[in-house]
């Protein structure tokens, strides 16, 4: 991640800058906007997808941002059930619109990483009847 804030517009009244935190929150708002995005992941903490949820969403964004120019990483768990090439194509529209339209810098690349697939919570009838049964 560049500590270096996007110094990318001088004016008359001065240096406009961005700092590469604040593209990270506005990629991170992107991505978990999108259908079937569970949340952001913040890697792999001892080999298992660690789910962060929408709260800290620059947790699991990374960005390289140059004088004009910004790439930007992206680490997702994706719902069970969705396509995920869609979901990642969505995501590269997505974020490259919003760091745009936000920032006036260019986007050159969004690249998305599948870090797991999170699976609703929802018991099945017969282990229902299972711990019924265990409490009697």
């Amino acid at each position: 991640m560049s500590t270096i804030a996007a110094d990318y517009e001088q004016t008359e009244m001065g240096t406009i800058q961005i700092a590469p935190e604040v593209i990270e929150v506005i990629a991170g708002l992107a991505t978990v906007e999108v259908k079937g995005v569970a949340g952001m992941s913040g890697g792999f903490a001892g080999g298992i997808a660690e789910l962060l949820g929408r709260k800290n969403l620059s947790k699991g964004v990374k960005v390289d941002v140059g004088q004009r120019e910004a790439a930007v990483d992206v680490s997702i768990i994706v719902e069970y059930g969705n396509r995920i090439p869609e979901i990642a194509a969505e995501i590269q529209r997505n974020v490259k619109r919003s760091i745009e339209m936000m920032t006036g810098l260019l986007v050159v690349e969004v690249n998305v990483h599948i870090h797991d697939v999170y699976f609703k919570a929802a018991e099945k009838p017969e282990e229902e009847e299972a711990q019924t049964a265990r409490l009697k």
